[in-house]
């Protein structure tokens, strides 16, 4: 039986993640023009919560991540699991969540870098406006999406694990190759 601990646990972490996530991507850092005291025109940003946002996003996930994967012996440590569709199940849904956090934690890493640097940069231009680089619309929203997935994946993989577990090995009779005198 699962553990209502891990379960819990994992999908606190994630859950958390996931809003961060949001919330990222709702404050992402705008650009606007404006010119200084000699007239010359630079980007001035709005705020940088939304790296933080996205950095704690990405933590979380990775928490939860180890949660899960700590709990579920990394479906390749410990005992062997009895083969059935319980073990099936796990094994594609180990697959399907380690290949869905590694897209959320790259998405939320790349937007929380593309962020940052984006609200660190000003410069002076002399002939025309500067072009104020903005992080894309989608890219923390991407990872919220995968981070949900990633959260759902993770929740199921260990469930199946622990149904495995559980399960009775099967009993053989007799088993093996028969061997006769020729």
């Amino acid at each position: 039986m699962a553990s209502i601990v891990v379960i819990a646990l994992v999908l606190i972490l994630d859950l958390l993640a996931f809003v961060l996530a949001i919330g990222a991507e709702r404050r992402r850092s705008t650009a606007e023009v404006s010119q200084d005291d000699a007239g010359r025109s630079y980007c001035v940003y709005t705020t940088d919560a939304s790296t933080w946002y996205g950095v704690g996003a990405l933590s979380l996930l990775l928490a939860g991540q180890a949660v899960a994967m700590g709990a579920s012996r990394c479906f390749c440590c410990g005992r062997a699991l009895s083969p059935g569709r319980w073990r099936g199940f796990s094994g594609v849904f180990f697959i399907i969540c380690w290949l869905t956090f590694v897209i959320a934690e790259l998405c939320l890493l790349a937007g929380s870098v593309r962020n940052a640097y984006h609200t660190k940069y000003s410069g002076y231009f002399i002939n025309g406006p500067p072009r104020c680089t903005m992080l894309r619309k989608g890219v923390f929203a991407a990872g919220a999406a995968f981070t949900f997935l990633a959260a759902l994946f993770a929740e199921l993989h260990y469930m199946f694990y622990a149904a495995a577990a559980a399960a009775t090995p099967p009993i053989i009779h007799g088993g093996g190759i028969g061997m006769t005198r020729i």
